[in-house]
């Protein structure tokens, strides 16, 4: 894009590869440049803990408070119980309360650990949009919020066009949180001066129809943002591993496992992830990026070892890159790998290589840890798997035994 940013933030957000729109750049700028302004995502409790699909936009906030602002990460503890319809195929399952209380209180141990909390003109503010949507009068809010929403607009908006299109069902119930989401733009405005909205480029209808709705009933000038939708280079979308979701909180994926998903990103990818997942200056990212072959690993190195600091401290990261290099490179068992610790009476009279490998993680199946075994994909102690049928039994597992599927996951057995 051709416009020459004044602010510091939208400099950075352009240069690092965070910027997919603006409902107004310019306004924006001359706004950022002006004083200390406020800023918010929003993340609704779905899940106990956000994932690295959510990473990105954490970025955004910590960037933003970098800068001299004032980052919100507002709860969706009111909208979670509505259900974000945005370009799913399906209604989301409806949570009660207490869970989405404990999820809230899941997500929470991570932002603490991008941002800083506290009394200070750019502090950032943990809030809870149940706060303000949970005490709604149903008929106040038709008449007062409602009135202000064009349901001919709102079905051109694309989330909801690719559903009707589809021919797939959507709820009363789920068209009902655009007009939520808009009014906590409204609300975050009124109650604390924010200016902006951020959020994925999946979000661009729910950000614009709460500037509508703000300008219409405040009559006041705010401002949308958004990120592109990330995906890695050859097209899946980013924040899934081969074991599922690559979450953020450690009690449900190791620092180990985090640093090891980073180590094996895509040569391609190692530039902009360094960009957008580090704080190095961008011409070490671009200078890093564009190294190859074996070189290209140590730039990997470099990304999960900075990626993992942020997250789970500099130690963390250290322990994860010595364990890494233990297992690769000495063939070591390496004491930080994930580790599958079975009782004697689990173990039994044995327990076939094909559940150790499902059990352990390696595997979601035991179809698909057949099929890595038939492939010669899977390792016991570092030595080729051939034997599908191989029982494991107290005798093998007098000490750990080391299972590995391809050159990069690897986990230990041992007996309790």
């Amino acid at each position: 894009m051709t416009y020459h940013p004044k602010s510091d933030f939208i400099a950075t957000m352009i240069e690092r590869g965070f910027l997919a729109d603006c409902t107004d750049y310019q306004g924006l700028d001359d706004a950022l440049i002006s004083g200390v302004q406020t800023a918010y995502i929003g993340y609704d409790a779905t899940a106990q803990s956000l994932h690295v699909g959510h990473l990105m936009n954490i970025m955004v906030l910590r960037w933003l408070q970098k800068t001299g602002h004032k980052p919100i990460t507002l709860m969706g503890g009111g909208t979670t119980k509505v259900g974000d319809p945005s370009f799913r195929s399906d209604e989301r399952p409806l949570l009660g309360p207490e869970q989405i209380d404990a999820n809230i209180a899941g997500m929470k141990q991570v932002f603490s650990k991008y941002l800083s909390y506290d009394d200070s003109e750019t502090g950032a503010l943990m809030l809870n949009n149940a706060e303000w949507l949970d005490s709604l009068n149903y008929l106040d809010f038709l008449r007062d919020i409602g009135r202000h929403f064009s349901v001919n607009r709102m079905l051109s908006f694309e989330s909801v066009k690719s559903r009707l299109d589809r021919e797939q069902s959507l709820s009363f119930l789920e068209f009902n949180y655009m007009i939520l989401q808009a009014y906590d733009f409204l609300e975050l405005n009124r109650r604390y001066s924010c200016v902006l909205q951020m959020g994925g480029s999946d979000q661009w209808g729910n950000i614009v129809n709460g500037i509508d709705l703000t300008r219409r009933v405040l009559d006041h000038e705010i401002y949308g943002l958004t990120t592109p939708l990330l995906t890695t280079s050859d097209g899946r979308k980013m924040g899934k591993s081969q074991g599922g979701a690559v979450w953020l909180n450690g009690d449900m994926l190791s620092p180990y496992e985090f640093w090891q998903f980073w180590r094996n990103t895509t040569d391609a990818d190692v530039g902009r992830f360094l960009k957008i997942f580090t704080e190095l200056p961008v011409d070490e990212c671009d200078r890093m990026g564009a190294l190859q072959g074996s070189e290209v690993n140590e730039a990997k190195v470099r990304l999960a070892n900075e990626v993992t600091t942020l997250l789970h401290g500099a130690e963390a990261a250290a322990t994860a890159e010595a364990t890494a290099r233990e297992v690769f490179e000495k063939g070591g068992v390496g004491g930080d790998l994930p580790t599958l610790t079975l009782s004697a009476s689990e173990l039994g009279d044995g327990m076939s290589i094909v559940q150790l490998i499902v059990k352990s993680g390696l595997a979601k199946s035991g179809k698909e840890a057949k099929r890595l075994i038939a492939e010669n994909g899977a390792k016991l102690d570092d030595a080729p798997l051939t034997d599908t049928g191989l029982m494991i039994d107290a005798g093998a597992l007098s000490s750990p035994i080391k299972l590995s599927a391809g050159k990069k996951r690897h986990a230990l057995v041992k007996l309790g």
